[in-house]
This record gives structure tokens, C-alpha cells and sequence, in this order.
């Protein structure tokens, strides 16, 4: 399989699709059949970052050879000593960009690096239909005491759109790959790596693959971990359900928002009126909830990333090849801890068993009350505790370590 890899890379072109639109003819973006376009996905994940009032970076990095490229924010950290090859015509630190031509977007107020971002940097993954922007209710608080990624997965978001492999191991490795050649161009030695559903299944790839990399493991209600079962567990879908699944089973999972045309948006929300209450008032716009946009606009495009996590499951949302088969390859040296919604159609039971199989490692699992699979945005104030606790924890033991090399080194 590692020797396929690069001859499947290779083919991990980003599909060139005029999506733009000229936002001065309401008429022409009225009268398209999908009204979206890069340039208002844009707009519509600012907006959803609005809260951070200028405190991050944003630019695309380079992955696959310089094939692809995956759209990344930043707080405390730096994306300016990414060498790419648009570097020189890149803005100075201190002024507010937004540029809408995928080179590289600032928001900044100044070009000082924080001094907190000595600690252990945090580095997010986002889940299925989604991209950076979903973090909007996290992102200013985890970040208060460290340097904060995020980046939408290849294939997903503002992200290239590549044609990913139709082999499932092949897929996994591609994602894992990508998230790799990001932390290589990035500048990154090590980090708190959290990831949430799909973006939780490929963190946990990565970790298998680049033990090394990861001081601590985060899962938030992972996508991909149990078998599925032989014999179904819950009461058999109506006749009009498993209808409705064999009709829509040759295409994507999104393919309705897409085929809905200018109905797509009106389809989001009505189908996930959670949304406005998770999201509502978060920018200050109590009539305005660009989350719907957001959502949309991510899954209005070209179905790159959602293609490949069809060749990764099989219905009804099971993986192909879960992560529970092979967690015990995982290094002993990766701490992991899972957090999962009460509420969650996600088992949170897979998480013991996990702890079981993994006895020989640091284990935990957080199991956070009323919360749903959107755990982060759901219940953000528990989550947000969590998760910077969990990475104070991780300071502190990289402090007593290198202190424990230093006391060493002083008695040799």
C-alpha cells in the first residue's frame, strides 16, 4: 500500500472549477443553479470568525509536492514563515487583508509573536461538511495560553478538492499524508493534536503514523472507531427510510444541498434548526446566523472530501476499516483522551473498550452531559475547560521533562 502512495499523490490534482462570481451582478449569482463561489465561502467563514476581532492569521499551505493546498487560521503563532511560492508578494504583519484569490488573508492587529506560544502549540481537525470555521466558539478561549491551528482537511472547505483514491487504506494515507506535508511546510516539531468525527478518524491515522509528532491525542466523538455490528442494534428503519438510503446510495452524502440548487441554503436550515441555537448571537448580529451560509457553501462545491469518506464507510456511517482493529498499533508513548456528547449518536462505550485495548497507555474519556455529536459548539464552556486543562497538563509535563534532561546533563 506505502508503495502505491506517491502514484496515487500524483494524482491528487485540484480540480480547477470557476467558481467565482462577480459580486457586483446580483443578477448572475441569482440566476445560478448553486449559488456559491469560493469568494462567498469566504465571507461567510469571516463572519463566522468575526468574534476573534482580528486576532488571527490565515493562509493556504502547500501539501502533495505543492499540488494542494489546505486554507489555515492561526492565533499567537505565525504563518509567515511558510515558504511558498507567492511568499514575496505576501502582506506585511499589522494590516488588515482580506484577499479573496487563495494566496493568503491577514488578520492581525500587530506583528508580535506571543510569548505564549512557548507552550505546546494545539492544532485542530475539523469533522465531515465542515472547515475551520465551526471552531468560532472555541477558538478564542483554547487559545488564550498557546498557539492555535486549525486548517480545513483536503478535500473539505476552502481547502483544494483533489480527486482522492477509490481504495479506502489508500484514502486514509492520503488524508494522513496531507496533514504531514501541512505540519512539515507549517514548521511544527510536536503538538496537541484534537480532532472531532472524520477529522478525529485521521488524527488518530496520523498519530499511528507519526507517534512522535503528537504529545497528546484528542478525540471529540472520533467518526470510524467500532465494527459494525452483524446484527442491527436498533429498531429496523421504516420501509420509506431504506427506500429513500438505496436510492440516494450511487451518490454523495451532501449530493441533496447540491442538487437543491438555490433551495440549498433554505434546505440547511430547516433540516438543522439546532444550528441557530447553537450559533445564534455568537458574532453580535441577533438577526444574522452565518452558520447557515457557512455550511452550505462548504458543501455546495465540488464533493472532493466527501467522495473520499464515501470510499471509507459503508452504509450506515460505519468504516470500512474502524479504528478499533488497530488502536493497539498506536505507540504507548501517544497519551490519548476521548471526549464524547452524552447525547451523541456516537457510542461513547467504543471509548472504554479503546481504554481496555490501550492498557498499557495513558487512556481517558470525558463524557460531557446534554451534549450532542457537535460537542465543541454544543456544550463550549465545558468543552473549552476540557481541552485547556488537558493541554496545561501536557506544559507542564514537557517542562518537568526537559528540566529532568537538564538536571541530568548538570550531574554527568
Amino acid at each position: 500500500m506505502a508503495d502505491s502512495l506517491p502514484a496515487q499523490n500524483a494524482q491528487l490534482q485540484t480540480q480547477h472549477v470557476e467558481l467565482e462570481v462577480d459580486r457586483d451582478s446580483w443578477l448572475r449569482s441569482w440566476i445560478r443553479w448553486k449559488p456559491t463561489s469560493r469568494v462567498m465561502l469566504a465571507e461567510a467563514e469571516h463572519k463566522l470568525l468575526h468574534i476573534l476581532s482580528g486576532r488571527y492569521q490565515g493562509r493556504y499551505i502547500p501539501v502533495t509536492g505543492g499540488r494542494n493546498r489546505l486554507w489555515t487560521i492561526c492565533i499567537n503563532g505565525s504563518l509567515h514563515t511558510i515558504k511558498t511560492g507567492d511568499a514575496e508578494n505576501s502582506p506585511p504583519l499589522g494590516i488588515l487583508h482580506h484577499q479573496t484569490e487563495d494566496k493568503s488573508e491577514l488578520h492581525t492587529a500587530n506583528g508580535d509573536t506571543s510569548p505564549l506560544a512557548s507552550n505546546t502549540p494545539l492544532v485542530l481537525i475539523h469533522g465531515m461538511g465542515g472547515g475551520v470555521g465551526l471552531w468560532s466558539r472555541n477558538l478564542a478561549t483554547i487559545s488564550q495560553d498557546r498557539a492555535l491551528y486549525a486548517f480545513d482537511l483536503l478535500g473539505f472547505g476552502r481547502s483544494s478538492r483533489p480527486n482522492f483514491s477509490y481504495e479506502a487504506d489508500i484514502v486514509e494515507e492520503q488524508f494522513v499524508q496531507s496533514v504531514e506535508d501541512w505540519r512539515e511546510a507549517v514548521g511544527l516539531e510536536n503538538f496537541v493534536l484534537l480532532g472531532h468525527s472524520l477529522g478525529g478518524f485521521v488524527a488518530a491515522g496520523y498519530a499511528m503514523k507519526y507517534p512522535d509528532r503528537v504529545k497528546h491525542l484528542v478525540l471529540v466523538d472520533p467518526w470510524g472507531f467500532p465494527e459494525r455490528p452483524a446484527v442491527p442494534q436498533q429498531r429496523p428503519f421504516p420501509l420509506w427510510v431504506r427506500a429513500l438510503a438505496t436510492l440516494l446510495k450511487p451518490f454523495n452524502p451532501l449530493a441533496v444541498v447540491r442538487a437543491a440548487g438555490p433551495w440549498g441554503p433554505g434546505l440547511i436550515r430547516r433540516f438543522r434548526p439546532d444550528l441557530e441555537v447553537k450559533f445564534a448571537g455568537l458574532e453580535g448580529r441577533e438577526e444574522e446566523i452565518p452558520v447557515f451560509d457557512y455550511i452550505y457553501h462548504c458543501n455546495a462545491q465540488p464533493p472532493s472530501g466527501e467522495t473520499a469518506f464515501s470510499t471509507l464507510s459503508i452504509p450506515f456511517g460505519w468504516a470500512k476499516n474502524p479504528m478499533i482493529r488497530r488502536i493497539h498499533e498506536m505507540s504507548p508513548r501517544v497519551p490519548l483522551t476521548m471526549i464524547y456528547g452524552s447525547r451523541s449518536w456516537v457510542d461513547s462505550s467504543t471509548g472504554y473498550q479503546v481504554k481496555y485495548l490501550r492498557n498499557d497507555s495513558h487512556v481517558d474519556v470525558q463524557i460531557i452531559k446534554g451534549a450532542g455529536h457537535h460537542v465543541y459548539a454544543e456544550k463550549p464552556e465545558e468543552f473549552n475547560t476540557l481541552v485547556r486543562k488537558l493541554c496545561k497538563t501536557v506544559d507542564e509535563e514537557m517542562k518537568n521533562s526537559t528540566q529532568h534532561r537538564e538536571d541530568v546533563g548538570s550531574t554527568q
